[in-house]
This record gives structure tokens, C-alpha cells and sequence, in this order.
């Protein structure tokens, strides 16, 4: 009988331990590529959602410096992270079967409406650079539409009226020409109306126009097309434009941040999350990017980032899990969410409170933006149409027009499309 107890006795304590084992919580790296800064202050979110999660607990592993070739190389040796931060760029790995597709995992396929995994809260253009072949492969966590900085003291000493809304391209010309003086009255000009030094992306007057990079169905690339080049042929127009920019000399001898902080130019096209507007002593604006004077489409580009998970990680459920948490938690600290319900002025001063005077022109412009396509080739089509047309018009390093080029190119890129 009293061995009997014993093996009982037994047998109960090594059930707790086995019990107690199946509820430690599981480890889920992340790594991103966040620096000093940003990372205590990500580490301040992830400590919020580890305090209140039982099934997991998540780490922070940082790569400042190389990132994706990095992420990379773990990942085709087997040592990557359960989550990374990926760039719009980059999700054309999806294609490589190195994400884990999150649509049946339960923390999304079972989301509460308008919190982080619900699909269908996510800006439609921005949630696309996503998928893949019918799958979703991450959340996005930032989408940041391009605006216009400018600074309302230098519209001031030269009398120019500040830009208002319904400018067109015609109107910007107008008002970069305007504020580009030669204030010492030395000969030289010492102050510019804008400054394009290969930012903004063209994307944002091609898409004004009406044109297209890629067609929807990924099998042509209509760069030849008149709207493409109109918009592409206007983005040239302010590539320093002696009569609006200053030169890539100028800009790379003074910096471009440096000349704006300054004094010496007076407007640049920014992500809206740009800090350039919170420099002390400088009252600075923000509007959305001058609109096509034929179609008045003020369509913008907007740079975005989404977290993944890591293919083979050990614990899809409680990865897919923590990374919508982080990914809700993440959307109320960058800017521009890119969630629908989170689209107003409200939300985004409380992620930043600096941002508050110019709040109502970063949400609407967050209603204008669009991300680019990207499919399972993107990383040769992009470096084709770089080394090609875009690098060859940016840098004056070819002699044929605009359509010229797009004609001579296009077929290889579609050639990269591979259909």
C-alpha cells in the first residue's frame, strides 16, 4: 500500500512539473534594425507586451549596421530570428518561401475589427506590398506619404504667399523660381526655392499623370507611355534646376538638412515623419505635394516597413501572436500608421505630440499615398531600371530624351517580369 502511494506520489509531482514546463513561456527574437535610440525605445514596448503575455516572451536583437545582408545570411544558415523588420523593398523575399504566410494563424484569422490583424483595416496599396501570390506575408507597421516641408520665415522675407491647397505643378515651379535669390547681392544665389537631389521618387508625378511603372498584372512596364514620360520629364524638371535647386556639389559640400536648418532652402519633399519641421527657431509647414495641373491628382509615394516571420520558426502561433502585438504597439509610436481607423489627426499626435501643427495635412496626404508594386523579381527590375533610365537621366550620363530612353529599355525590363 505504501508503495502504491508512492508511485502515486510520484506520478502526481512529475505531472506539476511537466504542467508547469508546458506553460513557461517561449522565447520569440525579433530583429530590426533600429539604432541606439530607437531601440530603448522599442524595448520600452516589447517590456509593456511581455508584462502581459504568459504563452511568450519577446527579445530584442538589433542589427544597426548591414541589416539585410545580415538577416540573409541567418536565414539560409538557420539562425534567424522568429520576427524581422522588413522594408517595402525587401518583401519581395516572400517569394523565396523564407516568410511564414500569417493569414490562418489564429491572432490574425480571428482579429478583433480595426486592431492590428485585421487585414481590412490596412490602407488596401499599402497592405498589397504584403502579399504574394494570394498570401499574406507580414504586417505593416509604417507608411509614410511624402509632403512638402517649407519654411514660412523665408516665404516671409521674400513676399511669397505660402503654398495652399489645390497648388498645382504649374504653382510650385512658380514659388520655387520665386524664392531662389541672391540675398547678399554678391551675383550668386545663396538661397533656394527647393532642392531635389534625387528625392522625391518620381513615382509621385508618373502616377499624377496617370502613368504606370508596372501594369497591375505585372506583365508590361509602359515606361514609354506619354503620361509616364510627362511624369518623369516634370520630376526632371526640378533635378538641380539652377533656377529652383541648388547643385549636387552645393548639396553634397553643405548638406541637404544643414541648407534647410540654415536658411538656404526654402522648400523639400519629405516622408511625413521627417523632423526637419521641430527645429527650434524655425516655423515650418507642411502641405501635400503640388497636384497635376491636367488630371489634380495629388497622389504621393509613401515608404513603408512591415514585421515577418521567420519561415522556420519553432513557434509559428505564439510568433504570429507577438507580432500583432508589436504591430499594434508599433502603430501607436511611428508615423503614419497605416491603418484606416487610425487615419486622423488624433491618433497621430498622440504618437508625436511635435507633430501636432501640421497633423491635419500628414493625415489627409495619408489619403493619397501609394507604395509600389512589388512582386518576386523586384530586386532585378529595380537595379535594371536604376543602372538603365533613372540612373542614366538623374546623373546626365545619356544624351536621349525621356521617351527616347523608355523606348530603349523597356523591353528588358520586362524581360525581368518574366512572362
Amino acid at each position: 500500500m505504501k508503495r502504491f502511494s508512492l508511485v502515486v506520489l510520484l506520478l502526481a509531482f512529475m505531472l506539476t512539473i511537466s504542467s508547469v514546463a508546458a506553460q513557461d513561456p517561449v522565447t520569440i527574437r525579433i530583429s530590426t534594425w533600429a539604432g541606439v535610440d530607437e531601440s530603448a525605445e522599442l524595448q520600452g514596448l516589447i517590456d509593456e507586451i511581455n508584462a502581459s503575455q504568459t504563452d511568450y516572451q519577446i527579445v530584442h536583437e538589433p542589427i544597426p549596421s548591414d541589416y539585410y545582408t545580415q538577416v540573409q545570411t541567418q536565414i539560409a544558415g538557420g539562425t534567424g530570428a522568429d520576427l524581422y523588420w522588413m522594408d517595402q523593398n525587401h518583401m519581395a523575399l516572400a517569394s523565396d518561401g523564407v516568410f511564414m504566410p500569417i493569414d490562418q494563424c489564429d491572432a490574425v484569422a480571428n482579429a478583433a475589427p480595426q486592431t492590428a490583424g485585421d487585414l481590412s483595416d490596412y490602407y488596401p496599396g499599402i497592405l498589397a506590398v504584403n502579399q504574394f501570390e494570394g498570401q499574406t506575408y507580414g504586417l505593416p507597421w509604417i507608411a509614410q506619404p511624402v509632403v512638402v516641408y517649407f519654411n514660412r520665415g523665408m516665404f516671409d522675407a521674400a513676399g511669397v504667399a505660402y503654398p495652399e491647397d489645390g497648388w498645382t505643378w504649374d504653382d510650385f515651379t512658380e514659388t520655387a523660381m520665386a524664392l531662389t535669390q541672391d540675398t547678399d547681392g554678391d551675383g550668386a544665389v545663396d538661397q533656394w526655392g527647393f532642392t531635389n537631389n534625387g528625392w522625391p521618387p518620381p513615382f509621385i508625378f508618373v502616377w499624377q499623370a496617370g502613368g504606370e511603372l508596372i501594369s497591375s498584372d505585372f506583365t508590361s512596364v509602359p515606361i514609354d507611355s506619354p503620361e509616364f514620360v510627362r511624369g518623369f520629364e516634370f520630376w526632371l524638371s526640378t533635378l538641380y534646376n539652377p533656377e529652383m535647386s541648388p547643385s549636387n556639389e552645393v548639396i553634397a559640400e553643405q548638406g541637404f538638412g544643414e541648407m534647410f536648418k540654415a536658411g538656404k532652402i526654402a522648400m523639400f519633399m519629405g516622408g511625413a515623419a521627417d523632423d526637419l519641421d521641430r527645429v527650434d527657431g524655425l516655423d515650418v509647414g507642411v502641405i501635400h505635394v503640388p497636384a497635376n495641373p491636367e488630371t489634380g491628382s495629388t497622389t504621393t509615394f509613401a515608404w513603408n516597413a512591415s514585421t515577418v516571420i521567420n519561415a522556420n520558426t519553432a513557434n509559428p502561433e505564439q510568433a504570429c501572436a507577438a507580432l500583432v502585438a508589436l504591430t499594434e504597439a508599433i502603430q501607436g509610436w511611428k508615423i503614419v500608421s497605416p491603418r484606416i481607423s487610425q487615419a486622423n489627426v488624433e491618433h497621430l499626435v498622440s504618437s508625436e505630440p511635435r507633430k501636432e501643427p501640421n497633423a491635419a495635412a500628414i493625415v489627409a496626404a495619408a489619403g493619397d499615398m501609394r507604395a509600389l508594386p512589388i512582386f518576386g523579381n523586384y530586386a532585378e527590375f529595380d537595379s535594371l531600371f536604376w543602372s538603365e533610365f533613372w540612373g542614366p537621366l538623374q546623373n546626365g550620363e545619356t544624351d536621349l530624351s525621356v521617351a527616347e530612353l523608355a523606348a530603349e529599355v523597356r523591353p528588358d525590363l520586362e524581360e525581368t517580369l518574366g512572362n
